[in-house]
C-alpha cells in the first residue's frame, strides 16, 4: 500500500495536517495542495497519484472546478470533503465525477475506511469478509454471524446489512440506501427501509443497536466513533 499516492486538497492546514497524520499511518503516501490551482499543478505533474480528497470551497478555483477538470481527462477517485451537507451538493458532486461525499466535521478514521473502500472499488477488488463489532459477513459462504452465532436473514436483509458494514459511521438517507440496496430502478415507498430495518435490528441480538435511526434523515452504522 505504501506506493499508493493520495492528494489531499484543502485551505485549512489544519485539515490537511490531521488527514496528512492518518493516512500515512494507514501506509499512503501523501502530497497536498492549498487551493484549487495547486491541486491541478500537482495533479498534472505526479502522474501516479491513486486518489483525490478534495475540499469544495476554496480560493481562486473552486472544488467543483478542479473536479470538472480532471473528470476530462482522468478517472482518478475523487472523495469530495466540504462543510456544506445540503443533497443539492451531493447530487451536483456526483453528477461530476464524484467518488464519494463526505461533509465536514468528520471523523479520521471514517475518512480513512472511506478512502480504502473507494480504492478498493476502483481496482475491482471485493473484500471477501466483511467484519466489524463481532458482526461477520462471509461473502463466498453468503453466511452471517454475530459473535459466533450463525444468523439467517433473506437476501434484502444480507444486502442491507453488508452496505451498513461497508458505511459506517456514514448518515445514509433512505433513499439512497434504496438506490444502492434496492438499485436505482426501484421506486417504491423509501419507508419501507422502515420495515427492512426493524427485522434486521431484531436478528442481530444486541448488536441491532449500532443500526442508529438518524431522525429526519435515515439510518447510521455506529461501529466507528
Amino acid at each position: 500500500m505504501s506506493d499508493r499516492k493520495i492528494l489531499v486538497v484543502d485551505d485549512e492546514s489544519r485539515i490537511r495536517k490531521l488527514l496528512k497524520d492518518y493516512l500515512r499511518r494507514s501506509g499512503y503516501e501523501v502530497l497536498e495542495a492549498s487551493d484549487g490551482e495547486e491541486a491541478l499543478s500537482v495533479f498534472y505533474k505526479t502522474k501516479d497519484i491513486s486518489l483525490i480528497i478534495l475540499d469544495v470551497m476554496m480560493p481562486r478555483i473552486s472544488g467543483w472546478e478542479v473536479l470538472k477538470e480532471i473528470r476530462e481527462s482522468s478517472k482518478v477517485p475523487i472523495i469530495m470533503l466540504t462543510a456544506k451537507g445540503e443533497e443539492e451538493d451531493e447530487l451536483n458532486g456526483y453528477s461530476l465525477g464524484a467518488d464519494e461525499y463526505i461533509s465536514k466535521p468528520f471523523s479520521p478514521k471514517i475518512l480513512v475506511a472511506r478512502v480504502e473502500a473507494v480504492l478498493r472499488r476502483s481496482a475491482g477488488e471485493e473484500t471477501m469478509v466483511i467484519e466489524r463489532d463481532g458482526i461477520r459477513i462471509d461473502e463466498n459462504a453468503h453466511e452471517v454471524t454475530v459473535d459466533g452465532k450463525s444468523v439467517e436473514l433473506s437476501v434484502r436483509e444480507y444486502d442491507l446489512l453488508k452496505y451498513f458494514l461497508n458505511n459506517p459511521g456514514v448518515a445514509l438517507s433512505r433513499e439512497k440506501i434504496l438506490n444502492s440496496v434496492w438499485n436505482y430502478d426501484y421506486y417504491g415507498d423509501a419507508r419501507t427501509i422502515d420495515t427492512h430495518v426493524k427485522k434486521l435490528r431484531s436478528k442481530l441480538f444486541d448488536k441491532g443497536d449500532l443500526i442508529k435511526t438518524i431522525w429526519g434523515v435515515g439510518y447510521k452504522f455506529g461501529s466507528v466513533q
